[in-house]
């Protein structure tokens, strides 16, 4: 299984347009568009979870087409770094 990175949608995207446009290259197990948590309004990006073969296949002939008038960024998706507790601190006092 392959996570997919889409990135450069366009605001109106949705988890289902995804869903059909990967789905075109195999079977698609996950598609989302990510939202802001505030708003709710889309980030213009979102993720494609596929298996290996489909991801490729997928990436190599979306990279870079143009899709609802938006040029698309596909690649394969970077885990995210695990934050890793407790925050630095800032020290203080005088001097």
């Amino acid at each position: 299984m392959k996570k997919l990175y889409v990135g450069n949608l366009s605001w109106s995207t949705a988890d289902a347009d995804l869903t059909e446009m990967f789905s075109q290259f195999g079977e698609v197990t996950s598609a989302r568009v990510i939202t802001d948590r505030e708003t709710g309004r889309s980030r213009g990006f979102g993720f494609v979870e596929m298996d290996d073969s489909s991801a490729e296949k997928a990436m190599k002939e979306l990279d870079g087409q143009e899709f609802q008038g938006r040029n698309l960024r596909v690649n394969e998706a970077q885990e995210k770094p695990r934050r890793t507790g407790g925050g630095g601190g800032g020290g203080g006092g005088r001097w």
